[in-house]
């Protein structure tokens, strides 16, 4: 029985492990067919479905705060519009696979954008330039180092090796574009195959400029390598047919994405530019400082460059806010997480002192003026001798005007040798390829015959083509010939520098022997060259490069017009064909069918500033005025011509704008009145005053000979009265501007009691008052100002405005504010109030009085009486309703002895009770004598006219019934009309007498004082000018 039951639980426990292995196997058939479900049957998708979900923290954007002018006119503001972001959300497997997978969408999306006139626009430093070739569009310094640093990885500039350092922008793009950047373009082994190209939507080669774009947008997005899921914008406000574009296109543009967004509109006026200045992408230098203030600013941030804005920076920057989304891999969002959302803080609002209407009239008022002056100055004629002494007597010729065309790129010639070039463009360019060819045979062989002759000894053609190539292209352009390395003592080196007694061949020779020559620029192998195999690589490489010298070519065409193998007529036909000037403007038929000459009709154009005088760039072309309140310090208007137009320099960058800006002659980044410095010149008389009477050397008893040459010092000083002035006081110096007396007070301030001069003396006693009235600091201006400086040598001449003194405008305004107010020195400021996005105010500014010079008020009557008497002997402020007190100067420009002078008036009304200071500056009017500082009062009338309605005054009408004009001055009137040529080139008659304005009969009476204008020249009169 025991047997039995033994037997019976053994077969029960071989059927228990039975069903534990059975239902042990049916779980894990069941499990692996889970897991065969999973990984094989659905496994992509639910990966798909893993991958596309991504949840990340969204930036919102804020908007910048408005600018606005002292009566709330918007000046600056924003407007809705939409961006393109990128971001690298891809998985990859290689390097490789991400470097085409990237490239190939950065490429789409180009071309998309190209297609629809939309651009790239990321801070970038290397543009294309005129002639094709990769450039740096800022110079060697920090910035540009700073740039190199991030390009090649470096947190810091002091790691880039010394090659890095030296990188041209050729070879930065090549490192960026091959394997150790970007991989956009690779070669040989590397090289990518056509189906991987194919693949990604990549075409087999690229362009230039498709390489630089490409580049760009890699590096933009490089910057975020380290926040992958952090999106960089890549174009600002592109088009609805871009953005149409994009999204239809959007599934095969993985990580690309459109955001709405907002950008800066600025009031369309060119005089508001130097002031409002714009924005732009931040570079990393810049987002270094930021962050010191602000830690939040993204690496796409967009900031303040220049002007207000960059000043403002912090304050109408805002807070950007930000909210958590889910997003799929192509970057849309999937869900919004508003319980996280924080709303973006708009930036505070500012308002500035200056009044845009003023601002915009005044700077209309400058332009007319200067091209009035310019006008009186042409004259037809093909060349022109500049060694005259008198600088009052200098003519501009025609064909100057024709070649300024060229030369200051108001015409492209690189459109020249266009497919769709005009046939006007396509005949420019045959005759200049024959000119060139023929040009390049003489370089060649002064650079490679066995004995060139002295580069003084070729005509004068060749000696400017040599010249140039030497030192504007080697040596100060491309740097191959080192400024540092050159020995400037060496003999070789002064022959050529001083009377260029040697050829240019054995010049540059001798430089590569002494090591002068860096070889880097232009050889690899530059160790393992002897001196004579650098000269052969340097003049190959040279002659390369002339070909795509665009400045070189600009030299060939202007003696093409010397030469008369290119016409006037035909460069003025290309203003139209290049879209400068429009055909139906009723001259183009006139001008093709030679009806009208292209002297008359430049001369037209310019009347009706169509071609602007900063346009040309010729003397002159700049002028600035700065007008404050007396009563405030306030700065209403801070006017600089010529501006520009900071629309087309923010959002998507017009580079070709920005790049002509850059290089344009007239230099209208600089700005003329905060930056430029210059002697003062006679308005510097005042001062000399308040020393001569504070120190006790004059008093407004005291009359002084001028016999009109100062002999006390040497060499002697000439008085701008050669005769001299006789027996005169105080207020008739200031009045007749009387060097010898002015000279005079110099000399006895560096008096001691025994009657011994001291130029040290005499220049402390200067720079205490100049300290006094503030001229030896900043004005406070919240713009790029430069440095002022008080005049440490020269001493006699530093009292009549000479010696070594520099000032800007907005200083000399700030030093008229001072004498209008009988001594209260202002800090001046552009700004009024901050206020928050709502109004409220913030913070009020307020021109702080920083001094109150210590004088007598007979000392400041004597002057008011003086500064009222100069104007007083002058027509143009006849009929303003209000007495006027001023004084002109004239003044020659550092360094002396270059015959560049600036021409400038300095006055305030009412005289009984000042309400407004203006100071007006002309920049080389091409003249000499303090005559012709008339030039300024001119202006100065133009704008107290326009002035006027702040006092509540309005003009008086003069004598004939007229009210004084700001128009250009009447004798160019019309000009077009009076053509009489009808040969079909009409070049040769623009030469002739006959066609060019005669002057009416001048009766007007000459008056001795220092602003009579003996400049008279044919063809105008100085009533005709407007000069009386």
């Amino acid at each position: 029985m025991g047997t039995k039951i033994k037997r019976f639980f053994k077969k029960i426990r071989i059927k228990r492990t039975t069903v534990l292995v059975l239902v042990f196997v049916f779980m894990s058939a069941t499990l692996v067919r889970q897991l065969f479900e999973l990984q094989i049957i659905q496994g992509e998708a639910y990966i798909s479905k893993f991958e596309s979900r991504t949840t990340k923290k969204r930036v919102i954007k804020s908007t910048r705060g408005n600018i606005y002018d002292r009566n709330g006119e918007e000046l600056a503001t924003n407007v809705l519009a939409y961006s393109v972001t990128f971001e690298d959300n891809g998985t990859y497997d290689s390097t490789r696979e991400k470097n085409l997978t990237l490239n190939g969408i950065a490429y789409k999306v180009l071309k998309i954008l190209e297609s629809n006139g939309d651009s790239i626009s990321t801070g970038f430093h290397i543009v294309l330039d005129e002639s094709g070739n990769y450039a740096f569009d800022v110079d060697e310094g920090f910035t540009l180092n700073r740039f190199r640093a991030d390009i090649y990885g470096e947190p810091l500039i002091d790691n880039l090796t010394k090659k890095q350092k030296n990188a041209t922008a050729d070879q930065m793009i090549e490192f960026m574009s091959g394997k150790e950047g970007f991989s956009i373009v690779l070669y040989g082994d590397n090289a990518y195959t056509k189906e991987e190209l194919t693949s990604h939507g990549l075409p087999e080669s690229l362009s230039k400029q498709d390489i630089l774009e490409l580049s760009k947008i890699r590096y933009a997005l490089s910057t975020n390598s380290f926040k992958k899921y952090m999106a960089v914008t890549i174009a600002s406000n592109i088009s609805e047919k871009s953005v149409a574009a994009i999204r239809e296109n959007q599934p095969e543009l993985q990580g690309i994405d459109i955001v709405e967004d907002s950008v800066r509109k600025y009031i369309d006026d060119a005089s508001m530019g130097p002031i409002l200045g714009y924005t732009g992408q931040a570079s990393s230098e810049e987002l270094e400082e930021l962050r010191q203030k602000n830690p939040d600013y993204s690496n796409d941030a967009i900031i303040g460059k220049s002007g207000i804005e960059k000043y403002m920076e912090t304050s109408l920057q805002g807070t950007d806010g930000e909210e958590t989304v889910t997003v799929d891999n192509l970057g849309k969002v999937l869900k919004i997480d508003d319980s996280t959302r924080v709303e973006p803080v708009a930036g505070n609002d500012t308002y500035l002192t200056i009044d845009s209407s003023w601002q915009s009239a005044i700077y209309q008022i400058l332009k007319q003026r200067v091209a009035g002056i310019l006008l009186s100055k042409i004259e037809a004629s093909k060349t022109y001798d500049f060694s005259v002494n008198d600088a009052a007597q200098i003519k501009i010729p025609i064909y100057d005007v024709y070649n300024a065309l060229i030369a200051n790129s108001v015409i492209d010639i690189n459109k020249f040798s266009d497919a769709n070039a005009s046939d006007t463009e396509k005949k420019l360019y045959a005759k200049f390829q024959q000119k060139q060819q023929q040009v390049f045979d003489t370089i060649t062989n002064r650079l490679t015959a066995e004995n060139p002759p002295a580069v003084k000894d070729e005509d004068d053609q060749i000696q400017e083509y040599l010249t140039y190539i030497c030192d504007d292209l080697l040596r100060d352009t491309l740097g191959i010939i080192s400024k540092n390395a050159i020995d400037t003592s060496d003999s070789t080196y002064q022959k050529w520098t001083t009377d260029k007694d040697i050829s240019l061949k054995d010049y540059l020779t001798y430089a590569a022997s002494q090591n002068w020559i860096d070889i880097s620029k232009f050889s690899t192998e530059g160790d393992y060259l002897d001196s004579d195999e650098v000269y052969q690589a340097l003049t190959d490489y040279l002659i390369d490069y002339l070909k795509k010298d665009t400045n070189f070519s600009k030299l060939l065409y202007k003696y093409m017009l010397q030469e008369d193998t290119i016409s006037g007529s035909e460069i003025c036909l290309v203003l139209y064909e290049q879209g400068v000037l429009s055909k139906d403007d009723g001259s183009y038929e006139a001008l093709a069918s030679g009806s009208m000459t292209a002297y008359d009709f430049m001369i037209n154009k310019i009347y009706t500033l169509e071609i602007e005088p900063a346009q040309l760039a010729l003397e002159p072309c700049s002028a600035s005025a700065v007008i404050t309140d007396v009563k405030t310090g306030d700065v209403l208007a801070c006017v600089s011509y010529p501006g520009y137009d900071n629309n087309r320099l923010v959002n998507n960058m017009d580079t070709d704008y920005y790049a002509k800006l850059s290089t344009d002659k007239s230099s209208p980044f600089f700005n003329k009145a905060t930056q430029q410095t210059a002697a003062p010149g006679s308005t510097f008389k005042i001062l000399s005053t308040i020393a001569g009477m504070s120190e006790g050397v004059i008093d407004d008893g005291t009359y002084i000979n001028c016999t009109g040459s100062f002999d006390l010092v040497t060499p002697p000083i000439n008085c701008w009265n050669k005769q001299g002035h006789g027996e005169i006081e105080i207020r008739e110096a200031i009045e007749q501007s009387c060097n010898y007396y002015f000279n005079m007070v110099g000399f006895k301030l560096g008096q001691d009691a025994d009657g011994n001069f001291s130029e040290n003396r005499s220049l402390s006693v200067l720079q205490k008052y100049a300290s006094e009235i503030g001229l030896d600091k900043k004005t406070g201006i919240e713009i790029t100002e430069s440095a002022p400086h008080v005049s440490d040598s020269y001493a006699v001449p530093s009292y009549i405005g000479q010696g070594t003194n520099a000032y800007t405008t907005s200083q000399l305004a700030r030093y008229a504010t001072a004498i209008a107010t009988s001594g209260n020195v202002y800090d001046l400021t552009l700004l009024d109030r901050q206020t928050d996005s709502k109004g409220n105010t913030l913070k009020k500014y307020e021109p702080d009085i920083i001094n109150t010079v210590d004088v007598s008020q007979n000392v400041w009557d004597d002057i008011h009486d003086g500064m009222y008497r100069v104007v007083q002997t002058h027509r143009q402020f006849d009929g303003l309703g209000v007495d006027v007190a001023g004084k002109t100067g004239t003044a020659e420009k550092l360094p002396r002895g270059n015959g560049k002078y600036l021409v400038s008036f300095i006055g305030f009304a009412p005289v009984d009770d000042p309400a407004l200071v203006i100071y007006v500056v002309v920049d080389e009017p091409n003249v000499e004598d303090q005559a012709s500082s008339t030039y300024a009062q001119y202006i100065a009338q133009g704008i107290l006219s326009e002035a006027l309605p702040y006092l509540n005054v309005q003009p008086d009408e003069a004598e004939d019934g007229e009210v004084p004009t700001t128009e250009l001055w009447d004798i160019f009137k019309g000009i077009s009309d009076s053509a009489t040529g009808s040969a079909a080139d009409g070049q040769k008659e623009a030469i002739s007498d006959e066609n060019v304005p005669s002057p009416p009969e001048d009766d007007s009476e000459d008056e001795d004082t220092e602003d009579n204008n003996d400049m008279q020249s044919d063809g105008l009169t100085n009533e005709e000018a407007g000069l009386e």
